[in-house]
């Protein structure tokens, strides 16, 4: 069985995380779909891609699937992990990509939605980022995703206390773009879509890439870089980590030492 459900129309192509029995946890298997799907749509001159999960859902997704993350101090956010491979899958995408949120959204997941372009929700979702909650060590480019899109303090509040945040507020603070009533959510969101199909896909997709460059131009010295990377080899290598991903797998609270 297929873990996304795609459709075309108008030049506006969905995709609905179709993975109800992982909670739609973005698995290597899901992302390789999605991967591929994106690709189609690029053969397929889409101009807006619309990521979404099945209608009503209460959990949009479940971020990272924990069963695939290493415990043997193997680095769990790699280039080749597939949270990594489908954010640059959205961002190298050479249309804009909106993110139609129900439900709530759990760690990594978080990450995904705020790669996306512009971000449409209902009042009832809420977005947790539970690294910290894990024992999980995030990466750079994942910390700067929240960065760009986020006021430092309120990327920091996210990401200290894992607590989940509403859309609501998140709208308030200019994170998300739009909260719309949920019998209204999908008409207002192809609406949305059928403004940018309208507009020049050329001028649309050479600023959409122009804005990526510019948010990533970051000056970093290869001293702060290492010293980035020193710093999650710590948390990767630690007893934390390893008893994060253990308590989630035998679904008990984790007992964390700072060791």
């Amino acid at each position: 069985m297929s873990l996304i459900l795609t459709h075309i129309a108008e030049g506006i192509g969905s995709i609905t995380l179709n993975y109800q029995i992982k909670r739609n946890a973005l698995a290597a298997a899901m992302v390789d779909e999605i991967a591929t799907a994106l690709a189609d749509f690029t053969q397929q001159g889409v101009r807006v891609a619309i990521l979404r999960a099945e209608p009503g859902a209460r959990v949009w997704s479940a971020g990272h699937d924990v069963d695939e993350l290493p415990e043997n101090g193997v680095d769990p956010l790699g280039w080749q992990d597939p949270l990594r491979t489908l954010i640059r899958a959205i961002e190298a995408f050479p249309a804009p990509v909106i993110a139609l949120i129900e439900g709530s959204v759990w760690g990594g997941a978080c990450e995904l939605v705020f790669a996306c372009d512009l971000i449409v929700a209902t009042p009832g979702a809420s977005f947790a980022a539970t690294p910290a909650k894990l024992g999980v060590p995030y990466n750079a480019s994942g910390l700067l995703t929240f960065l760009n899109v986020a006021p430092a303090h309120i990327a920091r509040e996210l990401l200290f206390t894992a607590k989940p945040m509403t859309a609501t507020r998140l709208e308030r603070l200019g994170i998300i773009n739009h909260v719309i009533a949920a019998e209204e959510l999908e008409a207002f969101t192809h609406d949305l879509a059928r403004a940018i199909v309208q507009n020049s896909p050329l001028v649309v997709s050479v600023m959409k890439e122009q804005l990526r460059i510019l948010a990533g131009a970051q000056a970093l010295s290869p001293q702060d870089f290492e010293r980035l990377q020193g710093l999650r080899r710590v948390v990767y290598r630690s007893r934390d980590y390893r008893e994060g991903i253990r308590a989630f797998r035998e679904k008990r609270k984790p007992t964390y030492l700072g060791e």
